[in-house]
């Protein structure tokens, strides 16, 4: 078995197979039957709003619950029934569950001292280190604040040593700088890892910034999966784009003509459309797509300015227009008065369309 750098064994990833999983609870169906091969040594990320089924397919992952329906395949080998005490998993949750007795110390040692490692106090304090809470190992979890408790939780997940890590929402209860924090050590964390994760999220930024690949998930169904940024660039409907895309994709209805595109109140864009393409459609563009200096090749929607908020390094602007409400997200820190009249330029070649039915009729063409 290889060792790592520093002298702890590590065990190569698991390629986890899921073939026909469904889960149904009495009358009501939970997860929709779906196949999804996760990939080895790689992060997976399951994208949803709550209720979407991220939960309920990571304990069927986990070996926490049996699906109703279909297989789950470890390395090949149909795990379905195995109980997960039998499996080796580790799970990081939103609730910061940590052994309340013990400190910090203890509760990061506690599987290495049950893999029977060696040197279990030098791993202990490198584990602390990566997560910065060496300063805390003789305290108690009860004595750390939220985020402490959670890296405490997460320092322990990866002292297992586990092939496989899960981790449901593990920020969803952190306030927005520890979470901003947390994630950019865990995108270092998972690279500098062997084992194959498993993040649930229901925010899309978590997701860009973990890369790797992402399951889209809406009501118990898996509507995509592949590498994040293919699914975010191209997401194959309305529903995909709407669940991967913060601040929400600014959908205008439209319809198809001879040169491209009819927009509410009479705007026409000159755009290739994919032949046959007919009846009620619908332009997405992204809040970021949107701006307030034209630059050669734009369009323009006139508006009015209904709400200007200022998050972090952007504005976003609200506009009513011909098209309805219209969001942008622009670089920078700009004051703009409520009732200002403007103009938001955009460039057709960012827009994408989607047909009558909701599938992907035309994506942004990047690189260009």
């Amino acid at each position: 078995m290889p060792r790592a750098a520093n002298g702890a064994q590590k065990r190569a990833a698991v390629e986890l197979v899921l073939e026909g999983i469904g889960k149904r609870v009495g009358a009501e169906t939970w997860l929709h039957s779906m196949d999804m091969a996760l990939h080895s040594g790689a992060v997976t990320v399951l994208l949803g709003a709550t209720q979407a089924g991220k939960t309920s397919l990571m304990r069927i992952m986990a070996g926490l619950d049996a699906p109703s329906t279909g297989q789950v395949r470890v390395d090949g080998k149909d795990v379905t029934g195995m109980p997960v005490r039998e499996r080796n998993v580790a799970m990081v949750y939103q609730q910061f569950i940590n052994y309340p007795s013990l400190t910090v110390a203890d509760n990061i040692a506690s599987p290495l001292k049950l893999r029977g490692e060696k040197d279990v106090a030098r791993r202990v304090r490198e584990l602390a280190g990566r997560l910065h809470i060496e300063m805390f190992l003789d305290r108690l979890p009860a004595e750390l604040s939220g985020g402490q408790q959670q890296r405490v939780a997460l320092a322990r997940a990866l002292a297992k040593g586990a092939p496989l890590m899960l981790l449901d929402e593990p920020l969803v209860n952190l306030d927005y700088k520890l979470r901003e924090e947390l994630r950019e050590e865990l995108t270092q964390l998972f690279a500098a890892d062997d084992s194959t994760v498993v993040y649930a999220t229901t925010e899309p930024a978590e997701a860009l910034l973990l890369g790797g690949y992402t399951a889209v998930l809406h009501e118990g169904q898996l509507l995509q999966y592949g590498p994040t940024a293919e699914v975010f660039h191209a997401p194959n409907s309305l529903r995909v784009a709407r669940a991967f895309s913060d601040p929400p994709m600014n959908l205008v209805p439209a319809e198809a003509i001879v040169t491209g595109l009819r927009m509410p109140g009479g705007g026409e864009w000159n755009m290739l459309l994919p032949t046959g393409l007919e009846g009620a459609l619908t332009l997405g563009l992204r809040a970021s797509a949107l701006r307030l200096q034209a630059r050669p090749g734009d369009a323009a929607v006139q508006g009015v300015v209904e709400l200007a908020e200022i998050s972090g390094s952007d504005t976003f602007i609200h506009a009513a227009t011909p098209w309805g409400e219209l969001v942008a997200q622009i670089t920078g820190v700009h004051y703009v008065e409520l009732g200002t009249a403007l103009a938001l330029h955009v460039n057709p070649r960012d827009a994408y369309v989607f047909g009558a039915d909701g599938a992907l009729a035309v994506a942004p063409q990047r690189g260009q």
